[in-house]
């Protein structure tokens, strides 16, 4: 009996983390990146020294991660930076890509 006593009981709530997403920002050769450091500061919440920092990052590299939110929050994200980008006139590439 005393041993069951030890025995911790697992529970099974049957609920999940939801999945998470990276969003991705892509270096291209004709958005600034004062423009970009904007959106870091403006859309991904990060203050000005991470910025620019993740900036120099996706500069000198192929793409940055801005950040990693659940789906929804990735995707909304993503779109807004794009959509502020095409009013500029910049062809920056944001996307939310599922986390392996």
């Amino acid at each position: 009996m005393a041993v069951r006593e030890s025995m911790q009981e697992k529970v099974r709530t049957g609920m999940r983390l939801p999945r998470q997403y990276r969003v991705l920002i892509y270096n291209d050769d004709f958005t600034p990146m004062d423009f970009v450091v904007e959106i870091l500061v403006q859309i991904f919440d990060k203050d000005l020294e991470a910025a620019v920092e993740l900036m120099l990052s996706v500069h000198h590299g192929s793409y940055a991660v801005a950040g990693i939110y659940p789906r929804d929050m990735a995707q909304t994200k993503a779109a807004e930076a794009v959509r502020r980008a095409r009013a500029q006139g910049y062809p920056l590439k944001v996307e939310a890509v599922c986390q392996p």
